[in-house]
């Protein structure tokens, strides 16, 4: 036998089951974006490599992006995210956009990563900014479209949790146990990772990365304290104003949480399961120097990325999934003989100008074979136009749900069915 040609490695095939999910998924995420007045917008799938250079991160641009040369020379490569493409859009009109800009996204991406649970090379992502407020209330914003979805889809504060820090907090606290700038972004990283690294590997790192073993120690007991978010008065701020939205109960503070991305200036925060259970649903934070970075004017910004891989996950595992209507259609016209097929169709025609979502079958095949696909792709109604109907000027309507069935005026039907059809 010839073997199926398989899919690219890390990607998904989405069959019409997933894809009414994904179709779901997406209504959800525009449900929220606009309940906060953001606006929808997108950037291109390809880009030049050198945008993510200069603030993503080199791990992002060296090991995970799908780079290749195009037909000039420049490297290109598959957009792993669209922060830095939002930046470059918002500098080429920053003079002639209107602040504070509220924008939302939602398409693929691609990481060259190694595929796993919870992971994989081509996703879809949500991406969601307010550019031009440099302020706490800003950030509460942010985190409260976070937890507003989660309530949307049906997601509790017992299931799933917001953890918040802030960056500007943990560089004034590194600065007091002897970390200044020139270690600051490695000291971030080893922070990140600390949750993916053995205690034995992440001290031998910490070392590694030249902190001594007093350092190592005090920074332990930094990220070890709860109540730390109270020196910062942008955290106090951005919890009272959760607080006041109701929202409160899905926020804690976390001091491990500091995000990979270099570009992160202020406040960072990231959802995930609350039982720990695989990796972050979605993360974000402040980017306060994005914008000059790709040769625009100093902007402040702050937004999160949502993939739907993790979210899909942790919607299964409590058992939110919607379950989705399989059937394509809401009515299926039978062809009753070669004569009639012209009548078929125009029947199928009016009904679909009407609204109704209708299937004619494509051949005159006898009706038990037309009967048998109706009930197999899941439409409960099919409509019968045989000679006697056609000559008393009626249809034929059998309800494959019960099995019940009756005659319809020509001119009526379309009124019978908005009537009964489900909404």
């Amino acid at each position: 036998m010839k073997s199926v040609i398989q899919a690219v490695k890390g990607t998904r095939d989405f069959y019409p089951e997933e894809m009414a999910v994904r179709n779901w998924l997406y209504g959800k995420i525009r449900e929220v974006s606009q309940l906060f007045g953001y606006q929808e917008y997108e950037g291109p799938i390809l880009e030049r490599i050198d945008l993510y250079a200069a603030k993503s991160g080199e791990e992002l641009v060296k090991e995970q992006a799908f780079v290749f040369p195009d037909r000039g020379g420049d490297l290109i490569t598959l957009r792993p995210e669209l922060t830095p493409t939002l930046a470059r859009m918002v500098a080429q009109r920053q003079n002639t956009l209107v602040y504070p800009l509220r924008w939302w996204s939602f398409g693929p991406f691609w990481r060259y990563e190694r595929p796993q649970k919870g992971r994989t090379r081509e996703f879809f992502q949500w991406n969601i900014d307010l550019i031009g407020v440099d302020s706490p209330e800003a950030d509460a914003e942010l985190i409260a479209v976070c937890a507003m979805f989660f309530e949307k889809i049906g997601l509790n504060s017992q299931q799933v949790g917001i953890l918040v820090n802030n960056r500007r907090l943990m560089e004034s606290q590194l600065e007091q146990i002897g970390i200044g700038e020139r270690l600051r972004q490695q000291v971030f990283r080893l922070i990140d990772r600390r949750d993916k690294m053995s205690p034995v590997d992440w001290d031998a790192y910490a070392q590694e990365i030249g902190l001594h073993v007093e350092q190592l120690q005090k920074l332990k007991e930094m990220l070890s304290d709860p109540e730390l978010w109270q020196m910062s008065s942008e955290l106090v701020r951005v919890f009272e104003i959760l607080e006041e939205m109701g929202l409160r109960q899905y926020v804690q503070f976390e001091p491990q949480i500091v995000r990979g991305l270099d570009y992160y200036t202020g406040t960072v925060f990231e959802a995930r399961d609350r039982a720990r259970d695989g990796r972050a649903i979605l993360g974000g934070g402040r980017y306060d120097n994005l914008v000059a970075d790709v040769g625009g004017n100093p902007l402040p910004g702050v937004g999160f990325a949502m993939g739907d891989v993790m979210i899909g996950i942790v919607l299964e595992k409590y058992g939110l999934l919607p379950n989705l209507a399989k059937t394509p259609a809401q009515v299926l016209v039978t062809v009753f003989d070669e004569t009639r097929i012209k009548l078929s169709f125009a029947l199928a025609a009016e009904l679909r100008r009407a609204g109704i979502s209708t299937i004619v079958y494509p051949e005159a095949v006898k009706l038990p074979r037309q009967l048998k696909f109706a009930d197999r792709i899941g439409v409960r109604y099919v409509l019968i136009v045989g000679p006697d109907e056609e000559a008393a000027g009626v249809v034929t309507v059998k309800n494959l749900t019960t099995g019940e069935q009756e005659n319809i005026g020509r001119l009526e039907i379309v009124n019978w069915l908005n009537r009964h059809l489900p909404d």
